[in-house]
């Protein structure tokens, strides 16, 4: 739901449909949007810009490594979804991508430690008419993510082009998770 941060997603699977066949999370956007005014302050050495930075990194990752396990009880085959960045066009683009990198790292590790399947919206939402504004999908863009759902939901991945091997936990086979650009 729009404006909400990982600790409403509890309270959103109350109110899931009984009839529900999959589950796609896209959260955590606005909890990285909380960690903004990092970017404004004026450390003393890189070092300490990394310091305060990892910081954030590290309790947003308790926060959605908290979140997915409420999802992953429902049963039902799980997508989580990247945050995207925000448009070339905007000041400051280049800082929040990069910064947006932290948060994206804590995702993408939570989804393949899990062995949730991944829809990485960078590369969906990657040109400027595919915002609505700094912070939010137009409806190309949205048309995009839907996309991206719709091939998953249909073909059990998001796209054909690209595939990820990571090691499941505690020793056990590995799992492929695909994740693919439009």
């Amino acid at each position: 739901m729009d404006g909400e941060t990982l600790s409403g997603v509890g309270r959103q699977l109350q109110q899931l449909p009984a009839d529900a066949t999959h589950l796609v999370v896209s959260a955590g956007g606005n909890d990285a949007l909380g960690y903004a005014p990092l970017l404004q302050g004026t450390p003393a050495s890189v070092a300490e810009a990394l310091l305060l930075l990892n910081a954030a990194k590290e309790r947003f990752d308790g926060d959605y490594r908290s979140m997915l396990p409420a999802v992953l009880a429902h049963g039902l085959p799980t997508a989580v979804c990247t945050i995207y960045d925000t448009p070339a066009s905007e000041p400051g683009q280049k800082v929040i991508k990069a910064a947006l990198c932290l948060f994206n790292d804590s995702i993408t590790r939570a989804a393949f430690f899990r062995g949730t399947a991944l829809i990485d919206l960078r590369l969906f939402c990657s040109e400027d008419v595919d915002y609505a504004n700094p912070t939010e999908p137009s409806s190309q863009g949205g048309g995009k993510i839907a996309q991206a759902i719709a091939t998953l939901v249909r073909t059990g991945h998001p796209g054909p082009h690209s595939v990820v091997v990571a090691l499941a936990p505690r020793g056990s086979a590995a799992k492929q998770q695909s994740a693919d650009a439009p």
